[in-house]
């Protein structure tokens, strides 16, 4: 699959990569593997959206925002190794700052995997977890991180 002109025929256009907040790289590669750092909401250096899901983000918009995180994932992807070297999105964990009771983030992270999905296909279908939290960096109402296989 070429991933690019199926980024362009979504009319999906990479962002540059978020720098890092702390003490970290957004991406690192180990053989096979690449390990994505937790992505933020960011776009041109702003944070998109602050508070929790379900309470001050309802879970449409935050399922739009961790399309976005996944975003910054790729992009990540393609700055470190390419985007055409990814043979497989691996394992995705996505965090969801959730008001008291909120019991959607499945569904929040689906903006996510769905993102995967419609550009690897079947190669976009991966492991994953959905997590509660309650709180995440700069007051994000999701995270993401991500494993990627790639040749």
């Amino acid at each position: 699959m070429d991933v690019t002109a199926r980024l362009t025929e979504l009319g999906i256009t990479l962002p540059t990569v978020v720098p890092p907040i702390a003490a970290y790289q957004p991406a690192v590669r180990s053989r096979d593997h690449v390990y994505v750092s937790g992505q933020l909401p960011i776009v041109d250096g702003e944070l998109l959206a602050t508070g929790l899901v379900g309470d001050d983000v309802t879970p449409e918009r935050a399922a739009e925002l961790a399309r976005v995180c996944a975003l910054n994932g790729l992009a990540a992807v393609e700055a470190l190794v390419g985007l055409a070297s990814v043979t497989r999105i691996v394992k995705v964990n996505g965090f969801v700052a959730s008001a008291p009771g909120f019991t959607g983030q499945p569904a929040v992270i689906n903006g996510a995997s769905n993102l995967f999905g419609d550009v690897f296909g079947e190669a976009g279908t991966h492991a994953r977890s959905a997590v509660g939290v309650a709180a995440l960096p700069l007051g994000a109402p999701v995270e993401v991180d991500l494993v990627v296989e790639v040749a």
